[in-house]
């Protein structure tokens, strides 16, 4: 009997949160980024409104960013974001469908946040126009 193993070798590229070059913030708290994800603070320390992009919840990016980065179950996120919606008390975030999509939003929205993966603005036409956030545990 022949047993063969087959080793699969790839890397998992860190979640960085990402910002619109207007927004002034270089660092957030780990709480500070699940107040703007859950919708709680709406403004950046400059009073000018925050814009939040997201990818859908079934997306293997946005559960990884939920899960690793905020710490937060995407459903959990999903029901937050249904509560104010359907309360009227809120709105939920914007959703893009890929993760390009995603960057290209944040690129072209002031005051807008997002996430994307690893080095994804590095070297591409999108750096400089967003910087990637320093997230403080």
């Amino acid at each position: 009997m022949f047993v063969t193993t087959l080793a699969l070798s790839f890397t998992v590229l860190a979640v960085d949160v990402i910002a619109h070059a207007s927004v002034k913030e270089q660092t957030l708290t780990a709480s500070q980024l699940r107040r703007i994800y859950t919708m709680r603070q709406l403004r950046w320390s400059d009073n000018s409104t925050i814009t939040v992009f997201v990818l859908p919840s079934q997306h293997q990016l946005h559960q990884r960013f939920s899960k690793e980065t905020l710490q937060i179950f995407p459903y959990q996120l999903n029901r937050i974001w249904h509560k104010l919606t359907y309360s009227g008390l809120g709105v939920a975030p914007i959703i893009v469908q890929t993760p390009q999509a995603l960057i290209e939003a944040v690129n072209s929205t002031p005051g807008a946040i997002g996430y994307a993966e690893g080095d994804a603005v590095k070297g591409s036409e999108n750096e400089g126009a967003v910087h990637v956030v320093k997230i403080e545990k």
